[in-house]
């Protein structure tokens, strides 16, 4: 560990500048050399930024380490700023605090009900057309503010190859399903044969269209892009893979290199960041980053709230600090640089849209809205109402190929919406005064 602390702060001195010609350099490089020298402990951390923590702060520490283990790659922790530690983006995602051990009264050890959701081990299945695979319990870093705190360090909980093949037996068996996203843990920490074969499995069910990647390895430890990753994902067809920077400050030169490998071997790129205190709640954070993002091609895809994953607290922000962003982003820069702010619903509700309200009014013949600028104006509605729908596709004027219809009825808002329905309201279940109803019947 002496060598890597070494090889470390030197990397830090050279601050990502490649003229700049060290001993060391190849190993840094080496993904597999980052991993096996992973720093788990605040003595490594103290020694790698020149910094000296308290003595209540090492004690704090290693108890929270008890309970959410700690991990982080080399690489990352080289892009500390050590003059501004305690402040530090990088260092607050990526080291423990003693907050952590604060359990909220609304903290859930599940928020997203994905264990509840899940029809066999590894899928959550929550949308219709869509699953959510889990092919791996292995981060090259453990995140701070990660919703699957859970499972951190879970190493018991690693799928085998065995659990996997149940995963794909279930998804061959809906054909509803034409959207796979590998998750985890991190997908890309998988070995690249194993990649390839499930990859290979994924391809070849007729009704999987789109396969999805949801990984921070570009983030974390971006020398993971290797020639043979990316020969393995160059095999599969079209590839979407999000990633996850949260701050302008891990947009390094050898993040941009992987990313632009990725973009060049065909793969599509988004991203997802989480909305974190202290790290990116600030609009002119968030603006650089997307706008860093969208110059390196990869498309803003979400702008997560904090989830209330048990001890996460501290990282939740208002939902209003959200909103305040995105007034800051909608006009003030180009539209497909802008993410869609959302709350992951507790309870396992799905994605839900939260943003500024540009809907004024309106009446049956037009919308009163604002723009960015705090212009108001007015849009007319069509003197004829247009389409209305009931459902007899057959029959419709509008052109749709009937050979493989994916879904049958309307549910939810959709169902109320289509004029062939009698329903008109959508009641929970066990409501109060629906029981108190069906007694005096």
């Amino acid at each position: 560990m002496q060598e890597a602390i070494r090889i470390a702060r030197n990397h830090m001195e050279a601050r990502e500048e490649e003229h700049q010609e060290w001993e060391g350099l190849p190993s840094w490089k080496d993904w597999r050399w980052q991993l096996e020298h992973t720093i788990r402990d605040p003595e490594t951390v103290e020694a790698i930024l020149g910094v000296r923590f308290t003595d209540d702060e090492r004690r704090v520490v290693t108890e929270t380490i008890r309970r959410f283990p700690m991990a982080v790659t080399p690489y990352y922790l080289s892009l500390v700023d050590p003059e501004k530690w305690r402040e530090d983006p990088i260092l607050r995602q990526a080291f423990p605090h003693g907050d952590e051990l604060k359990i909220s009264r609304c903290d859930m050890t599940d928020p997203l009900c994905e264990d509840t959701d899940s029809p066999v081990p590894g899928i959550t299945h929550r949308y219709p057309d869509r699953v959510l695979f889990h092919v791996s319990n292995v981060c090259a870093m453990y995140c701070r503010h990660c919703t699957r705190k859970r499972k951190v360090g879970d190493v018991d909980s690693v799928p085998s190859r065995m659990q996997i093949q149940k995963g794909l037996a279930y998804i061959r068996s809906h054909p509803e399903v034409r959207d796979v996203l590998l998750s985890g843990g991190d997908p890309l920490m998988l070995p690249d044969d194993t990649l390839d074969w499930l990859l290979g499995e994924l391809r070849a069910i007729d009704h999987v269209e789109i396969i999805r990647i949801g990984s921070r390895i570009p983030v974390v430890l971006p020398y993971r892009i290797t020639d043979g990753l990316i020969r393995v994902l160059s095999r599969h067809g079209v590839i979407w893979l999000n990633t996850h920077f949260n701050h302008p400050n891990e947009m390094t030169d050898s993040a941009c290199r992987a990313l632009e490998r990725l973009a060049l071997a065909g793969v599509v790129l988004g991203n997802q960041s989480v909305l974190l205190r202290g790290v990116n709640d600030c609009p002119r954070i968030m603006k650089s980053l997307v706008q860093r993002l969208v110059r390196n091609r990869v498309r803003p895809y979400y702008l997560y709230q904090c989830d209330l994953s048990e001890g996460l607290e501290h990282f939740r922000t208002p939902v209003g600090k959200g909103i305040e962003i995105m007034e800051n982003l909608r006009g003030h820069t180009s539209g497909f640089a802008v993410p869609t702010y959302v709350i992951d619903a507790p309870g396992g509700g799905g994605k839900i849209p939260v943003m500024p309200n540009y809907l004024v009014s309106w009446s049956s013949d037009k919308v009163i809205l604002r723009n960015y600028e705090g212009v108001i104006t007015t849009y007319r509605m069509p003197e004829e109402s247009g389409n209305t729908c009931d459902l007899d596709c057959a029959n419709c004027r509008l052109q749709l190929d009937l050979d493989n219809p994916r879904e049958f009825k309307a549910v939810g808002i959709s169902m109320l919406l289509s004029d062939h329905q009698k329903d008109i309201t959508l009641t929970p279940e066990n409501l109060e005064r629906v029981r108190r109803r069906e007694v005096a019947q």
